[in-house]
């Protein structure tokens, strides 16, 4: 039930994410489509919700809870970020609005935008690890909460791993391709 659930909330996190844009610009209403953007939270709550009441109805703690608890970390370390990329990319298609800057690609730039994606790897992996401290105080029986714990240390290695290849950026820049070899060149834009 819990992974049904989880699958609702990611369609409908994609679905509401679709209909606050189009209501944004193509419909014109922005104030409209910015309120069905800010219903995104509700998803998480909801499946924070129904996953504690399924373990007060005793439910024997899971893999599904604790990917529960790592699906609602994520969406807030990265739920925002995602909206304001893709608002931007829309905005930029059918309001006009000028191209959104893209991540650095080389030198300290690129490390720093690598070193903010971590922390918000780390900030998902201390939400997900906090919800599922909760969770195994509310149950409060070790014996049955270990699939929970090892939740939490399946959240620290992620973020372990993820500040890894955010260090390599910092130890190993990548460099800018010489000043002599051929530029890059803008995307074409086409009209209609």
């Amino acid at each position: 039930m819990i992974v049904t659930l989880i699958v609702i909330c990611e369609v409908g996190f994609w679905v509401l994410l679709a209909a606050g844009l189009a209501t944004r610009y193509v419909l014109k209403l922005p104030r409209l489509g910015a309120g069905l953007l800010l219903l995104e939270p509700l998803l998480e709550v909801v499946l924070l919700v129904v996953t504690a009441i399924d373990l007060k109805n005793g439910a024997e703690p899971d893999f599904t809870h604790g990917l529960a608890a790592l699906y609602i970390g994520y969406t807030v370390a990265y739920g925002h970020y995602t909206i304001k990329w893709i608002d931007g990319h829309v905005a930029h298609r059918f309001a006009g609005a000028p191209v959104p800057p893209k991540p650095p690609r080389y030198g300290v730039a690129r490390a720093r935008h690598e070193g903010k994606l971590w922390l918000r790897t780390v900030l998902a992996a201390a939400v997900a690890v906090a919800l599922l401290q909760i969770a195994i105080w509310y149950v409060g029986d070790a014996s049955r909460t270990g699939s929970l714990s090892s939740w939490q240390f399946t959240a620290l290695r992620a973020a372990g791993i993820h500040g890894l290849i955010a260090l390599t950026f910092t130890i190993w820049p990548k460099k800018a391709p010489a000043a002599d070899s051929e530029p890059e060149r803008e995307p074409v834009r086409i009209e209609r």
